[in-house]
């Protein structure tokens, strides 16, 4: 951890970084607290953010995180100590946090679930210990458009040969400037020809602690960590 600490020692001032939809301010070695007059709505813009730069930001950290978590089964397969490395992490990432980061346009476009310290957590029973032996996760996307739209898709192989999907829409609300609350309609089920609605309305609070051009990390609300990474536009 030498590196993040190296990084973290010079962080004192406030500086901004440009997208394309607007501008994110972050703080070097702290985030703010809630300001008195935070409005409690995502930017309104539409396109993804995948020009943003920002000059300092912890790219070895990044780095270092991705290499741990991609190609393990969104955590599944990683021990205990591997997922303490991981955790310590994201919290040296949190020291990079943007201000206010429900309101900085990076957070809209899609997302790969690379990592969740639960494996239950995106899924549900689909992730579960008996649910991976029948079903193979082949993706799980979540999208974030503008204004306050989440759509969730786990797309998996049931039994190694019949493809299916399951996905979830929901709804945005910023509960202050790091925690949202999503709440989403009853899941749909794609299964071969088939394609029906099960269940009801679910509800989900997720503080956002990172966001950059590449990553996003957040915290559920029973301390679930979880890593998502930028998907790259189809050439």
């Amino acid at each position: 951890m030498a590196s993040s600490c190296s990084l973290m020692a010079a962080a004192t001032t406030t500086r901004s970084f440009s997208t394309n939809n607007g501008t994110c301010k972050y703080k070097h070695h702290y985030c703010t607290t809630p300001s008195a007059n935070f409005i409690a709505r995502a930017s309104s813009s539409t396109t993804s953010p995948l020009n943003a730069t920002a000059s300092s930001a912890p790219l070895p950290l990044v780095s270092s995180i991705l290499s741990k978590v991609v190609q393990t089964d969104r955590g599944v397969s990683l021990k205990k100590d591997e997922h303490i490395k991981v955790a310590e992490l994201a919290k040296a990432l949190q020291e990079f946090c943007v201000d206010e980061p429900v309101k900085c346009p990076l957070i809209f476009g899609e997302w790969d679930v690379v990592y969740c310290s639960n494996p239950t957590s995106p899924g549900g029973g689909y992730r579960s210990a008996l649910g991976r032996i029948f079903f193979k996760t082949k993706e799980m996307i979540q999208a974030v458009e503008a204004p306050n739209i989440v759509r969730n898709k786990v797309a998996f192989s049931a039994l190694g040969f019949l493809d299916g999907e399951v996905s979830l829409n929901g709804k945005l609300t910023a509960l202050d400037e790091k925690w949202i609350q999503v709440v989403f309609e009853p899941p749909e089920l794609k299964v071969g020809g088939l394609e029906f609605t099960y269940g009801g309305e679910s509800e989900v609070k997720l503080e956002i602690t990172y966001v950059d051009e590449k990553i996003r990390l957040g915290k559920g609300s029973r301390g679930s960590l979880f890593v998502f990474q930028r998907r790259q536009p189809s050439s």
